[in-house]
């Protein structure tokens, strides 16, 4: 079931002023500026190219905003909500040359956004059934992260950490640089404070039978076949949340997913899920230009 909620405006805010100013330069939009007239008004249709899930309105809200306050949106479909080919989106209506500047970086966030939420409702369809969840983790995007953890939340799927100081994950080159992995276990769980959970990374079952007398709230199985992640969660048998990580993909997710495992992290929703084909465009009807009164 999908469960999320609208970022604040202060998140949304300073990433998307970021965005139009990236695109907008010291000189604005010299296209627009040049071949739209100034008291000329129009309506573009947000319409979805594809089918899937939609992640990201709010942001288009406020491109446009930012660019220009007049411009009024008429939202069909909330994030979240499925659409199909072809389906009409949303409207937006107001001075055109606004319309035209905020374009491109409205459109970057709803596709991205979208793609993230569809390529993330695909995977929790695929494990449908069982009782893993499908994680994101800390591969997106830099400066991006708090939108694409987001999408991941609207597709059906559960946040990772957010970042290096919300939680304790002990990888291979911890325990390599640490020298062993009981040692970096002991390290980690005299210095974290009484609130912060300890998960660490094992290749091997030999590995988890150490994790396991060590006291860790969740064990990351890397990598591992679906043969070991069944023996490796009837050997944890309760004691741990366990994470199945690597290679995961639409066709492998529920055999995985069959083995018992608490959670299925999936690094390639936010660093490689395609976008979702969504056009901001005249409606066919439309007049060329509309004077402002």
């Amino acid at each position: 079931m999908k469960s999320f909620s609208p970022l604040p405006s202060t998140v949304i805010e300073p990433i998307v002023r970021t965005a139009l100013l990236e695109d907008l330069g010291r000189g604005g939009d010299l296209t627009s500026d040049a071949v739209i007239p100034r008291e000329c008004t129009a309506t573009l249709v947000l319409k979805a190219g594809q089918p899937g899930v939609v992640a990201g309105l709010d942001l288009v809200a406020f491109a446009f905003l930012l660019v220009d306050p007049a411009i009024d949106m008429n939202i069909r479909r909330l994030d979240g909500s499925d659409i199909f080919a072809g389906e009409t989106i949303a409207k937006a209506c107001g001075p055109a040359r606004g319309l035209l500047t905020a374009e491109r970086t409205a459109l970057n966030f709803l596709c991205r956004l979208s793609g993230i939420a569809t390529a993330t409702a695909a995977m929790v369809e695929a494990v449908r059934g069982h009782k893993a969840r499908i994680a994101c983790t800390r591969k997106t995007t830099p400066g991006l992260r708090a939108l694409e953890k987001y999408a991941v939340r609207v597709g059906g799927g559960a946040n990772h950490r957010f970042g290096l100081d919300d939680a304790v994950l002990i990888k291979d080159n911890h325990i390599a640089i640490a020298g062993d992995i009981r040692t970096a276990i002991e390290r980690a769980r005299a210095r974290a404070g009484h609130m912060v959970k300890i998960e660490v990374e094992v290749d091997t079952l030999e590995q988890l039978d150490i994790a396991l007398t060590s006291n860790v709230d969740a064990i990351l199985l890397d990598n591992m076949s679906v043969e070991q992640l069944s023996e490796a969660v009837a050997m944890v048998g309760g004691r741990a949340v366990t994470e199945a990580s690597g290679r995961v993909t639409p066709e492998t997710a529920s055999a995985i997913a069959a083995t018992g495992v608490d959670l299925i992290s999936v690094g390639w929703l936010t660093h490689s899920a395609p976008i979702l084909d969504i056009g901001l465009d005249m409606p066919a009807d439309a007049t060329a230009c509309t004077h402002l009164n």
